[in-house]
């Protein structure tokens, strides 16, 4: 965070103050805040301070854990302090694996489903849309080149407001510098307006993609269907080792017989005590 984002005529951050929020953090999204990151939540909650034309850390506090706030403000707060990194094709690999080795896999083994039934694939965490839009332009082509397959999308993420730029699909050119070529003439529309840079999803894509706000640390997650495969991509480095635990329990109750499990390039399972095998790098298999 830059000093600039600081409002100086707030009092700092005590510490009491940053100890009750980053608790109520832990137990609402599941993120761990250090020590060393108290300057960082400090600055981030300023902002929601600021517009709400509050006074100090203790006057938000009174607000935050009041039944009111808890109603009103979780959401603000969940999004203020929530990290969202993603490109288009990030960790390309996945997006290989997917094609070469699950699709192939899940068409041979469908005997617990019709044959017919959409390959169904979930993006948790999905951020600002780019996982999910990726994934839907590699599976169109995959259904261009193999007729008869079909797929949904189901893209979450906690943060509302990523989730309205996800849905509204519109990006600066310089974002999807990652996308080929081939697929940006396909799929992406540029604004009438050259001079915005703006290009947009087409319609084809977006049909396939279905948002949710999905909190991951809720008992039972808000994704009711069976996935045949999920991504969950640099999301789980950001909790403690019994919450990932927690989260990989909930994700195996939802992925069918054999789904499968992407997860980041830093992160494993390797320590926790979970119902997956390694199949590939950072990529997980139902047992």
């Amino acid at each position: 965070m830059k000093k600039s984002e600081f409002i100086p005529s707030l009092p700092t951050m005590s510490q009491r103050e940053f100890e009750r929020f980053s608790a109520l953090i832990y137990d609402e999204a599941g993120i761990k805040i250090p020590q060393a990151k108290k300057t960082m939540l400090e600055a981030r909650l300023q902002k929601r301070i600021k517009a709400l034309k509050m006074r100090s850390f203790e006057e938000y506090a009174g607000f935050v854990f009041s039944p009111a706030g808890q109603q009103q403000e979780m959401v603000h707060l969940v999004d203020v302090v929530t990290t969202n990194k993603t490109d288009f094709f990030r960790e390309p690999q996945h997006f290989e694996f997917l094609v070469k080795q699950v699709l192939p896999f899940i068409a041979q083994g469908r005997d617990y489903r019709s044959l017919r039934a959409p390959f169904k694939i979930w993006s948790a965490g999905c951020s600002t849309g780019e996982e999910p839009y990726t994934m839907a332009m590699v599976l169109n082509e995959y259904a261009q080149a193999n007729p008869g397959f079909r797929f949904s999308i189901t893209a979450s993420d906690i943060c509302t407001r990523v989730l309205k730029t996800a849905m509204t699909a519109v990006y600066p050119e310089d974002r999807v510098d990652t996308i080929p070529l081939t697929l940006k003439q396909k799929y992406l529309l540029r604004s009438k307006d050259k001079e915005k840079g703006l290009v947009r999803i087409c319609s084809e894509l977006r049909s396939h993609v279905t948002f949710h706000r999905v909190n991951l640390m809720d008992d039972e997650l808000a994704i009711t269907e069976v996935q045949d495969a999920i991504f969950c991509r640099n999301v789980i480095i950001y909790f403690d080792k019994p919450t990932q635990t927690r989260l990989m329990h909930k994700f195996h109750r939802r992925l069918a017989p054999g789904g499968f499990l992407f997860l980041g390039h830093s992160e494993t399972l390797n320590g926790l005590d979970v119902p997956f095998q390694s199949v590939g790098s950072t990529v997980y298999r139902k047992l």
